[in-house]
């Protein structure tokens, strides 16, 4: 059952990530990172969903896990598809958008196909382990390309300052996320003790997006000494 302090955490990190829309339509950044606000939008709607359907049905309800999980899979597809368009604003000057959001399009279908295939075996609940397969295998593979984002703004010597720390933040979320997830996996009584940092770390990401929409402009540079030596 939810404490206030939980209850406190979740309406913090519902704040924020109306905070980051409210941010971005100051900047006149609502239409350039549309997928990115387009997450936040349906973040902020889980979360009333999940807490009407809580109070509804309460903590230990089937219509609440339902909800949790397909809502789960929801958001990290619309979070995936987010990353995908960080791609494009690196790649745009080359003309590539069509082949990144081909390729974006093929991996999801293919990562949804695997989800599938780990669950096709069993014999009840299957569109519920379909929903939580998919988030899991999602987060991991949002994680990897994260990271092979990171490395390609390292080669390009990428400066934008408000797009460096946009990605930075999702390596960190996508790293916590798989974390937690490896440890259910291998460990769930280990889980049961750190489960109250998965709410944390979802409110670190639209803090994170908060202040660079606010406080860094389309504009902003890093100096190039600022970012990691990539050997020639």
């Amino acid at each position: 059952m939810l404490g206030p302090a939980d209850y406190l955490i979740w309406f913090l990190g519902t704040a924020l990530e109306v905070g980051v829309v409210l941010c971005c339509i100051y900047r006149k950044s609502f239409k350039r990172y549309f997928f990115l606000n387009l997450y936040m939008l349906l973040s902020v709607a889980a979360s009333v969903g999940r807490f009407l359907v809580l109070r509804h049905a309460g903590w230990d309800s089937l219509e609440y896990r339902y909800f949790y999980f397909f809502s789960d899979a929801l958001l990290t597809i619309a979070l995936y598809f987010g990353l995908i368009s960080l791609y494009s604003h690196l790649f745009e000057e080359l003309g590539v958008e069509k082949y990144v959001r081909l390729g974006a399009v093929l991996l999801l279908g293919g990562t949804a196909w695997f989800s599938y295939a780990v669950v096709s075996q069993s014999s009840a609940k299957i569109f519920t382990h379909f929903a939580y397969e998919l988030s899991q295998n999602l987060y991991f593979v949002g994680l990897i390309l994260t990271y092979l984002l990171w490395a390609f703004i390292l080669k390009l010597r990428e400066t934008r300052a408000r797009l460096v720390q946009i990605v930075l933040s999702l390596g960190i979320y996508f790293s916590a996320y798989a974390a937690t997830y490896a440890i259910s996996n291998l460990n769930p009584s280990l889980y049961s003790h750190i489960w109250f940092l998965s709410p944390l770390i979802g409110c670190a990401l639209p803090l994170a997006w908060a202040h660079a929409f606010i406080r860094l402009s389309e504009e902003t540079r890093l100096a190039p000494n600022n970012l990691v030596a990539v050997p020639r």
